[in-house]
C-alpha cells in the first residue's frame, strides 16, 4: 500500500469523466487499498480515483459509522430531501463552501468482488456519496457552492461544518 498524490483543482484529470471498471485486477485491488491509505493520511472520509489521477469509476468512503465503503461503477438511483452544509476537498486545499445535497440517497454499485449491491445513506454518508460520485463525472463541489468559498476552519459554527472529499470530517 502507498499514499498517492492527491491531484489539485486545475489538474485536467479532475475535469474528465471516469471509465467503468470491467474486472477486478491485482492493480485495481492495490489502487483501492492505496485510496483508503491516502484518504486516511489526509484525514478524509471520501476519495474518488480521479483525485489520485486514475480515471476509473471507483470511490472509497469512511464516515466513521464503522464501515468502509468501496463503490465501483456507482450510480445514484434515488434521492430525497435536502441538507445544506459546508464541504471541502483536498483537491482544493484550505477552502470550503456551502453546498446543498440530498439528505438521502440510494446508490447501486459493485463491491471489491465485482458483486452488485445497493447502499442507502443519509446525512453525511449521503453527502459523501454525492460528492465523490460527482468527481467521477469530472465535477467538483465548487460548481455547486452557494455564496462563495471561505477559508477552511473559518466556517460559522452552525452545525453545517462537515467537510468531505478527502478532507477532515469534523
Amino acid at each position: 500500500m502507498a499514499v498517492r498524490k492527491i491531484r489539485l483543482m486545475g489538474d485536467e484529470v479532475l475535469s474528465k469523466k471516469c471509465k467503468p471498471v470491467r474486472e477486478m485486477t491485482p492493480r485495481t485491488a492495490e489502487l483501492i487499498k492505496d485510496m483508503f491509505e491516502t484518504m486516511y493520511e489526509a484525514n478524509g472520509c471520501g476519495l474518488a480515483a480521479s483525485q489520485v489521477g486514475v480515471l476509473k469509476q471507483i470511490v472509497v468512503i469512511d464516515v466513521d459509522d464503522g464501515n468502509q465503503y468501496v463503490l465501483i461503477n456507482p450510480e445514484i438511483i434515488a434521492s430525497e430531501g435536502s441538507q445544506t452544509g459546508y464541504e471541502g476537498c483536498l483537491s482544493l486545499p484550505g477552502k470550503s463552501g456551502i453546498v446543498t445535497r440530498p439528505n438521502y440517497v440510494k446508490v447501486r454499485a459493485l463491491n471489491e468482488k465485482m458483486e452488485p449491491f445497493e447502499l442507502e445513506g443519509e446525512e453525511l454518508l449521503a453527502r459523501a456519496i454525492c460528492h465523490e460520485c460527482a468527481h467521477l463525472e469530472g465535477q467538483m463541489y465548487v460548481e455547486l457552492v452557494e455564496g462563495g468559498l471561505v477559508d477552511a476552519g473559518s466556517e460559522e459554527e452552525d452545525g453545517r461544518n462537515h467537510r468531505i472529499g478527502a478532507l477532515a470530517c469534523e
